[in-house]
């Protein structure tokens, strides 16, 4: 019995004697010839009820596609123990053919694990927890080994693109930080005039306002501001050029990519922060003017009183922590986008992490900064 199926290439000419099939392939064993085919050729292997004879005496060339359709015949008939056999391949494809490594196509083994229930997970939970947390150790000294380079090397910040990172990360910012300030300023003067009203020292809300602004409420409201609206924004930009293998082409070009984006970004984070702090310093605490001036007090007389309750140390206190909540708004944003995965998904996982854990150690540094000021009484 013969069939014969007729590309417009590679003819393919089935025979079958008995319990032998034979395979005959002849001309250009090209993509399209073999995608002709190969259902034919792999149907006749699966079907095969002794073993299958592939004569390729008359092909004249013999491509990827025909190396893979010779490789998954002889798969099928290793999986179906059957014997299998190529025989007229001109010479300079033959060889070509006997130095396929067929190891390397074989499917790796999964090794059966065995399940241990509660303590299997816990385990992998620790180990996956401890695996993360070394990567972030590695990534802050990246970043701090960089920042220092620039100190001494201030030339390799490349400046026009810096800057732009500082106005989107700063100036487009103010709208946002004023509106924010004002407001809360504003909040906590009408919460706290009422009370101090009924004891007669309703006066002292502007001592109140301006404490609670500069010390903790500017800094504070800032870094949370920046968080949602910077950090993100690096987490979603770096996310994205992971997810389209450009930092793998940073990699590739010899570029430390943590050096080449997370540094500038953290140094502008580090830069814009303390001056949107102050910002919001003087917006929040002229909110809260507004609200005493609307309750009657003359403007004299609130600045008189603001004068003598607010010192340079307590504009200090606020003033240093916003140096350390902008790196870390930056460099959380940063490090979320490289380590984002595959997947469009995967740049709004890295964003909302971003956001999250940006928030979170801001929130548990603030908690730092406030056991250590009452310790230094400052």
């Amino acid at each position: 019995m013969a069939t014969e199926t007729s590309g417009q290439s590679v003819p393919l000419r089935v025979e079958s004697s008995g319990a032998e099939t034979l395979l005959m392939l002849a001309g250009r064993l090209d993509d399209a010839a073999v995608a002709s085919c190969w259902s034919k050729a792999v149907g006749a292997a699966r079907t095969a009820q002794d073993g299958v004879r592939v004569d390729c005496a008359k092909v004249d060339f013999c491509g990827g596609a025909g190396f893979a359709l010779l490789m998954a015949l002889e798969e099928t008939l290793h999986e179906r123990r059957k014997s299998f056999a190529v025989e007229g391949l001109p010479q300079r494809f033959r060889a070509m053919y006997e130095q396929i490594d067929r190891k390397k196509l074989e499917q790796p083994e999964v090794p059966q694990r065995e399940e241990f229930g509660l303590v299997t997970s816990v385990g992998e939970a620790v180990v996956g927890r401890v695996d993360e947390w070394r990567g972030e150790a590695e990534f802050v000294g990246e970043v701090t080994a960089g920042l220092a380079r620039l100190g001494h090397e201030p030339r390799r910040l490349r400046l026009r693109e810096w800057w732009v990172i500082v106005e989107k990360a700063g100036t487009n910012a103010l709208p946002i930080v004023a509106l924010i300030s004002f407001l809360m300023g504003m909040i906590m003067a009408f919460q706290a005039a009422m009370p101090m009203r009924q004891f007669g020292v309703d006066i002292f809300v502007v001592n109140l306002v301006a404490l609670a602004i500069t010390r903790e409420l500017g800094p504070l409201m800032t870094a949370i501001v920046l968080a949602g609206r910077s950090g993100s924004a690096f987490a979603a930009e770096i996310g994205t050029m992971k997810v389209n293998e450009e930092v793998a082409a940073l990699t590739t070009m010899g570029l430390s990519p943590v050096r080449f984006l997370a540094v500038p970004r953290v140094l502008a984070g580090i830069v814009v922060t303390p001056v949107l702090t102050i910002y919001s310093m003087v917006i929040g605490v002229a909110g809260g003017l507004f609200v005493m001036m609307m309750l009657g007090f003359p403007l004299a007389t609130l600045l008189h009183q603001l004068s003598g309750s607010l010192k340079i140390d307590d504009v200090l206190a606020g003033l240093i922590k916003s140096f350390f909540f902008g790196a870390v708004v930056a460099g959380v944003g940063c490090m979320r986008g490289l380590q984002t995965g595959a997947g469009a998904a995967a740049v709004g996982d890295s964003t909302t992490r971003s956001v999250v854990t940006g928030i979170f150690l801001i929130v548990l540094l603030d908690a730092v900064f406030a056991v250590v000021y009452y310790q230094l009484k400052f």
